[in-house]
């Protein structure tokens, strides 16, 4: 407000724009989904299928494996919610259940390659001698495509949900264990790093007090993107045959079984597939949203 005399008896008010919008804080629930909404929508969207794997034996489901021939490949009705397959069983318990089995992988290979990943990468990247033969090793598994090294793991051993676990973390910390040296390589050239060091402080609580809180963010954020890529390369693993037995139900076998009755039964394909799209699609929301939140340079004014 700026006022402007134009004379002795009188006064012109002249009202000006001010130079900085008033800001507004956004407080509470509705203020933080408004700051990060794709974290808010990816919570809300895993956090369903949490439910549903935690409680499907009390979500009207039944026996997944129970087998009734006289019923097979029953539309989507009152009696099967989502039809039934060509041995009579119930697409909607498998659905449920299998949910299980998705949600049991990608966490466990993204906390495994985590932290395998993570151990390998700040080694790589403060030890500098150590830094040649890990990353060789490291580029020799990365030239190799995740799914294929993850096959040929799958063909050594017996099909189970632990030796699907394994092949797909081996096929995943290579990456984790480049991005983690990434940032240990750019973290200990910092000032602070060189001061820990003139004062004599040994290499592990370097590592551990100064380097390791500044990788958490980006592998916070990886861990999210593998945990997506680890369902997605179970589901393939049960297409092709190589992942879980055929008697336990997952996403992958649903479709490989109902793959020769697409063209006349879709629903037998389309609910698992629909599943799976819905909960890779919040795990990759929950990792977009991370990596803007936990990163300065990236957020925006709210």
């Amino acid at each position: 407000m700026v006022r402007l005399d134009t004379g002795r008896d009188s006064a012109a008010r002249v009202d000006l724009p001010p130079v900085w919008p008033p800001i507004r804080l956004r407080t509470g629930v509705w203020g933080w989904i408004a700051r990060y909404p794709s974290i808010a929508l990816g919570c809300f969207l895993l956090s369903i299928m949490l439910v549903g794997a935690v409680f499907a034996p009390w979500l009207g489901t039944v026996d997944p494996t129970a087998i009734a021939t006289v019923k097979r490949t029953r539309p989507p009705g009152a009696e099967y919610w989502f039809g039934s397959d060509m041995l009579g069983r119930d697409i909607y318990s498998r659905v449920l259940y299998g949910t299980r089995v998705s949600l049991l992988v990608g966490f466990s290979v993204a906390v495994v390659a985590s932290v395998v990943g993570l151990l390998l990468g700040l080694v790589s990247g403060f030890v500098r001698w150590a830094d040649g033969v890990i990353m060789r090793f490291m580029d020799g598994m990365m030239s190799i495509p995740p799914i294929l090294l993850a096959v040929a793991l799958m063909a050594l051993t017996r099909g189970s949900v632990g030796n699907v676990i394994v092949a797909i973390s081996v096929a995943e910390f290579p990456r984790v264990a480049r991005l983690v040296r990434g940032v240990v390589l750019s973290v200990r050239e910092q000032p602070f790093v060189d001061a820990a060091i003139a004062s004599g402080t040994r290499t592990p609580v370097i590592i551990w007090r100064h380097i390791l809180p500044n990788t958490l963010g980006p592998l916070i954020v990886q861990a999210t993107y593998i945990c997506a890529s680890a369902m997605i390369t179970e589901a393939i693993l049960s297409f092709i045959g190589a992942g879980t037995p055929p008697t336990i139900p997952s996403w992958g076998n649903i479709m490989a079984e109902g793959r020769a009755l697409w063209q006349v039964k879709p629903f037998v394909v389309f609910f698992p597939a629909i599943f799976l799209s819905i909960t890779v699609l919040a795990v990759n929301l929950l990792g977009d949203g991370l990596r803007d939140a936990l990163d300065p340079r990236g957020q925006k004014d709210r």
